[in-house]
């Protein structure tokens, strides 16, 4: 595969490029703290039968399985391409993105159910411990959060990590307000509206990320590659009479391809050919495509394709 290379003037084009160590980092230190949490929170759920403190502790355990699923793609992204997968395992970074708004709408419609359940049939609860509780929870998906806030335009899994730790620390946040306000009125239900209002927040959150996750999926241009730009662009380098039959789909959440047949004059000999080439992947570098493969074609040679 003819791969597009780094330049003669000595630097490389990557929009927004992830810093793979400190996500890396980021992972695991919110591995560690949600897990710590989601221990916390049965413990205190269960010695005074909250069931929101339960239920949310179910979702930060959604939330540790799906940072280790993201944490386990990006270590994959990196093992080397060989004859059956010849790109690597990069595209799993894509599946476990699919694979974590999934998990995210399952935990949504988890909530909404006992939420509905719990206003029917609303029982006493400690507002008190329940405040304390999901303080701790708020500070811990906070900090987690922000680690991966840098990153978090770059990498779709870098992306639904901060989302899920942002909506729990939203969800925590409800649980202190539920807390206060049943410590002060004894309103029960409050307790199963704020999970319905909760669930809510993060359905819009996770909309996006379904929606993206699975344009990649379907190999799809990703969001960060505008197609007229990438035409035009093209068409405009010296020499190239045309581009059509264009392809473009992501490799990973963070790596783009294209395929196209660039168009020249019969006359152009070898050496302009590759210098065109050159230029075209140059080009396409900068707009967020780092694997090129580029077909050449002479000017009146007889094609089928729609876009000639």
């Amino acid at each position: 595969m003819d791969h597009a290379h780094g330049h003669g003037d000595g630097h490389h084009h990557h929009h927004h490029s992830v810093d793979i160590k400190q996500v890396n980092r980021a992972f695991v230190i919110g591995i560690a703290l949600n897990f710590l949490f989601v221990v916390i929170e049965v413990i205190a759920g269960l010695s005074i039968h909250s069931l929101s403190l339960l239920s949310d502790a179910g979702h930060n355990l959604g939330d540790v399985a799906s940072l280790s699923m993201s944490l386990i793609a990006l270590r994959l992204m990196k093992v080397k391409a060989n004859d059956k997968y010849t790109y690597g395992y990069k595209k799993t970074t894509i599946l476990v993105a699919l694979l974590n708004a999934a998990i995210l709408l399952v935990s949504i419609g988890a909530i909404g159910y006992e939420a509905v359940h719990k206003l029917f049939s609303p029982e006493p609860l400690p507002g008190k411990t329940i405040s304390i509780v999901a303080a701790i929870g708020i500070a811990i998906n906070t900090i987690t959060a922000l680690l991966f806030f840098r990153n978090k335009d770059s990498d779709l899994n870098v992306r639904s990590a901060f989302i899920h730790l942002l909506s729990d620390a939203i969800v925590s946040a409800g649980l202190v307000v539920g807390g206060i306000v049943i410590f002060y009125t004894r309103l029960f239900w409050i307790d199963a509206l704020l999970s319905l209002v909760i669930a809510a927040v993060i359905l819009l959150s996770t909309w996006r990320l379904l929606k993206d996750s699975l344009r990649l999926s379907l190999d799809g241009v990703p969001e960060n590659i505008d197609m007229t730009k990438v035409k035009e662009n093209i068409s405009k380098i010296n020499g190239i009479k045309n581009f059509h039959h264009i392809h473009v789909w992501a490799l990973s959440t963070t790596e783009n391809a294209l395929t196209g047949h660039i168009v020249v004059t019969k006359e152009t000999d070898m050496g302009t050919i590759e210098n065109i080439k050159h230029k075209a992947k140059h080009a396409l570098e900068h707009l967020n495509i780092n694997h090129a493969t580029l077909e050449v074609e002479m000017e009146n040679t007889p094609c089928d394709e729609p876009d000639c």
